[in-house]
């Protein structure tokens, strides 16, 4: 109706200046909120992005560098992981093991299991499709050029065909570090880290609404941005 629309606009308005309203569980400006959780999720989304990217990146190269080794099956296997397990299974599964059974890390606070887990996870998706461009640009004139004209398998991936099928690695960096989030979001409240996915569980618990919009806006744009660039 009229007024749900006049609401809905002035929000709207209020929205693009920075103004989403005051939290209701916390009496606080709903901006100030998320600009104070921000830096923890996309901190924790930039290691485990950059970590994903040099593992996968690494070991699509040894896959391509030594076909009859076991690096081809190490791909195969982080690319079924990253498709069969959801990351917050993985992340009980890591609190059970390394928190509760051996005792090693601390359940609370800690950065080193989500990275890794969202690290693997990313691995697995860029490992695979790099990893078959590798092996289709093998067969390409300039490849067996250089093959004839003595250049060692090493030199050959690395001088001629990493660099054309790093593209393929940008591309998927900024679809999976739009999907990401939600993995980001799972991790830090697993393992209670002070970030945008604490503070929307927070939120949804508390129905605290003028929160929950905020944040849902802000991963929406954040999506979008990475899409497009």
């Amino acid at each position: 109706d009229a007024g749900a629309l006049t609401q809905f606009r002035i929000w709207a308005l209020r929205a693009l200046s920075g103004d989403f309203g005051n939290s209701l569980r916390f009496d606080r400006p709903a901006a100030e909120l998320i600009l104070a959780a921000l830096p923890t999720t996309l901190a924790l989304a930039a290691m485990a992005l950059a970590a994903g990217m040099a593992l996968g990146i690494g070991l699509a190269t040894a896959a391509a560098l030594w076909p009859r080794s076991a690096f081809p099956a190490l791909v195969e296997a982080l690319n079924l992981w990253s498709i069969a397990l959801p990351t917050f299974c993985v992340g009980l599964a890591a609190i059970l093991v390394f928190s509760v059974w051996l005792g090693w890390l601390p359940v609370i606070g800690q950065w080193l299991s989500p990275v890794l887990i969202l690290a693997i996870d990313n691995a697995g998706q860029i490992a695979k499709p790099l990893h078959e461009d590798l092996k289709e640009a093998t067969t390409a004139s300039h490849i067996r050029t250089a093959r004839a004209k003595g250049l060692s398998p090493a030199r050959i991936v690395l001088r001629h065909l990493l660099p054309n099928a790093l593209t393929t690695v940008v591309a998927l960096g900024g679809l999976i570090l739009a999907g990401m989030i939600g993995g980001a979001l799972t991790m830090e409240v697993l393992f209670g880290l002070p970030g945008l996915g604490t503070l929307a569980y927070q939120a949804i618990s508390g129905r605290d609404y003028p929160v929950i919009q905020a944040v849902v806006l802000v991963f929406a744009a954040g999506v979008v941005l990475v899409n497009w660039l």
